[in-house]
């Protein structure tokens, strides 16, 4: 079986809210499908092993927040490579609730809509709930952000273009091109995959296009995740 069949499934991004008590947690997700239109109902496919899960069964409610293009690198890493066990996802999050007290991000977000739980399904290492819609709301125009969007513009995931060297060229004219070559080289994440591409540079932290991995600063980290520019090794 040729498991890459699955990239040809496109996928949205998306933040999914959810309450337990008086607490709240959130987490990105790239699976929303809306299943019917009378009622409307959606739904979506969560971790087991994710607080937010724990939450929607809990609580037996969802929100989802649909992301604009325009959404930063930080937010998507503030609710996809952090644990809410750890840390308050919301902080320094602009964001709102619905009626029934579930959150839901206003800043980055299209629109949004609440579900409560009607039926789940257990599949495997995720449940896949299904949800009526009880509240939807467009925040704002624009255009949603796609995962392909995500990987391919936002984390630089095009491969990259290899320099073409001559075997005529003189000794120093090769060791240039080495050089200028090592320059390019594109940077790996090892904790949640993110690629630093000199040639775009990270505009969300003021580092331009064409700012070589070695000459970033010190305290730079991963716009993803935050780790330090020690968590990045070479692309391959």
């Amino acid at each position: 079986m040729d498991a890459t069949v699955m990239y040809k499934i496109t996928y949205g991004l998306y933040i999914i809210g959810a309450k337990k008590g008086d607490r709240i947690n959130a987490q990105i997700a790239n699976t929303v499908v809306q299943i019917s239109n009378d009622p409307i109902t959606v739904a979506i496919s969560i971790n087991k092993q994710n607080l937010t899960h724990d939450y929607i069964l809990s609580g037996g409610y969802f929100t989802v927040s649909i992301l604009d293009q325009n959404a930063p690198l930080s937010l998507i890493g503030q609710f996809g490579f952090k644990s809410g066990r750890e840390t308050d996802k919301f902080t320094g999050v602009n964001y709102s609730t619905t009626a029934n007290g579930l959150p839901y991000i206003t800043e980055h977000s299209l629109a949004y809509m609440e579900a409560k739980v009607i039926d789940r399904l257990d599949a495997g290492t995720h449940t896949i709930f299904l949800g009526q819609v009880t509240a939807a709301e467009n925040l704002k125009a624009g255009e949603p952000m796609t995962y392909a969007y995500y990987r391919q513009i936002k984390k630089g995931g095009t491969p990259p273009a290899a320099p073409t060297y001559q075997g005529t060229q003189k000794e120093v004219k090769a060791e240039r091109a080495e050089k200028a070559d090592q320059k390019m080289d594109k940077y790996v994440c090892k904790l949640c995959g993110y690629v630093y591409d000199p040639e775009k540079g990270d505009p969300d932290n003021n580092i331009a296009p064409g700012t070589p991995f070695a000459d970033l600063p010190d305290d730079w980290v991963c716009p993803v995740c935050g780790v330090g520019k020690d968590q990045f090794e070479k692309e391959s």
